[in-house]
């Protein structure tokens, strides 16, 4: 397996510290982890406003899908080569210089509506520009973010900062959504924004403020194609990590009701913003709580068998959801898809960290985020074309569907992930280096 030392940590640091908190005790790492909780709450903030205001502005459920996918097409487009520049200069330089725009198109979404308050097509249209703006800048930060969190902790407490991590991300998704519903309802989009600009400016300050350097360099003579190509190669020649991440891809592609939770508040739940806010808090609810299950509980022992568990139920409440006409019951539903959510992403991001060497990481991450990007983004637009055609509970409970063939097909496919058991014990998969 690889060592302290493969992992970008220096062997030279005091001992590892054990215990569910281990990670934390790293400083930096700690302000990892508060820059990922104050963007992640901006970002979830800045998706529940937006959502709601396109859908007000336009009445349109296709409008809604568009958000994904103003966001998805740069994210994806740019996501391999960020993977590169990752893994070619220092990780938290571009993490730093990605959350600065993000900062601009925070304060962009906030003045739209008071220089243009009477012309809601072009409101809307620069609010379209402005998330793909972010999209780019999200596909930099992404594959940095996550090299630079390998960087700070040594390989023995991998498992433990990713579920961290994942904890963090998950909680600021909970306080999030119902934080935007409680400031559009009490201000509008002007109290919404200026909340989400603050905080995407208090993660900044907290990536900045990391006293770390990445220990890759930028004195590769490497071709740029094949070292875009590197990420790729790496991850298709593992059987187990290329289904692990095409089940999340197909399984929230078709399994994901977020994009259309605007309508199921306004038109069938009938709750407004502020039940809105609970709504997409719901699913981060539940995965805080099993996060915190997980970080104190030892790494799973069957990790393929309860990934395929874990998708089967995201499924499963997804179609529950769809089906609900009660507003707590949906929540619910919405919490339960969000445990079992937990579960998947733990398990997943665990064997991604864990098999890839650290010179690999950025572009292995790309990689990663395209899978991720396809499957939250696109699905969004998907979910909308679908409800435009079939109608938006149809749509989910499709969706739903769907997601249990996936967890079929590739379970049956590749046994060897059914057979998957402890991640950590995992010997370190073979990866050329790149010439230097």
């Amino acid at each position: 397996m690889q060592g302290d030392e493969g992992s970008g940590y220096s062997s030279s640091m005091p001992a590892i510290p054990t215990g569910p908190y281990a990670a934390l005790q790293h400083p930096n790492f700690r302000r990892y982890i508060v820059g990922l909780f104050a963007f992640t709450l901006a970002v979830q903030i800045q998706g529940t406003v937006v959502g709601w205001q396109i859908y007000e502005l336009t009445r349109d459920k296709l409008a809604l899908g568009l958000i994904g996918l103003a966001e998805a097409l740069p994210f994806i487009g740019f996501a391999l080569y960020a993977g590169h520049v990752a893994d070619r200069h220092d990780r938290q330089r571009i993490a730093v210089t990605a959350l600065v725009v993000l900062v601009f198109c925070s304060v962009a979404l906030l003045v739209l509506p008071l220089v243009l308050p009477h012309a809601p097509r072009r409101v809307t249209t620069l609010i379209y520009v402005t998330i793909v703006v972010s999209g780019v800048a999200r596909s930099f930060l992404q594959p940095a973010r996550q090299a630079l969190g390998q960087e700070l902790v040594p390989r023995a407490l991998f498992h433990n900062a990713v579920t961290w991590r994942s904890g963090a991300w998950q909680l600021a998704a909970v306080i999030g959504p119902a934080l935007g519903g409680a400031l559009y309802a009490l201000g509008g989009t002007l109290y919404a924004y200026a909340g989400d600009a603050l905080l995407v400016v208090i993660g900044l300050l907290a990536i900045a403020s990391i006293d770390h350097r990445s220990t890759n360099t930028s004195d590769h003579t490497e071709d740029i194609g094949e070292s875009l190509a590197g990420g790729l190669r790496f991850v298709f020649k593992q059987p187990i990590l290329l289904s692990a991440l095409s089940l999340d891809l197909f399984s929230v592609f078709f399994g994901g009701a977020t994009a259309l939770l605007p309508i199921f508040a306004a038109e069938i739940l009938h709750v407004g913003p502020q039940g809105l806010g609970l709504l997409r808090a719901a699913p981060a609810v539940g995965a805080v709580v099993t996060s915190l299950i997980i970080v104190h509980r030892p790494p799973f022992a069957r990790a393929g068998r309860t990934l395929a568990f874990a998708v089967c139920g995201f499924g499963l409440f997804t179609i529950a959801f769809g089906l609900s006409t009660s507003f707590w019951l949906s929540v619910a539903m919405l919490a339960l898809a969000g445990a079992s959510d937990m579960v998947s992403v733990s398990i997943r991001s665990n064997l991604l960290q864990t098999v890839t060497p650290t010179h690999l990481f950025g572009r292995v991450s790309s990689v990663n985020s395209v899978f991720v990007g396809s499957s939250n983004e696109i699905g969004m637009f998907e979910s909308g074309v679908t409800a435009q055609l079939l109608g938006t509970v149809t749509s989910v409970v499709l969706g739903g569907v769907a997601t249990l063939g996936v967890v079929a097909v590739i379970f049956r496919r590749n046994r060897a992930l059914w057979r998957l058991g402890r991640i950590q014990d995992l010997s370190e998969l073979p990866a050329e280096r790149p010439a230097a």
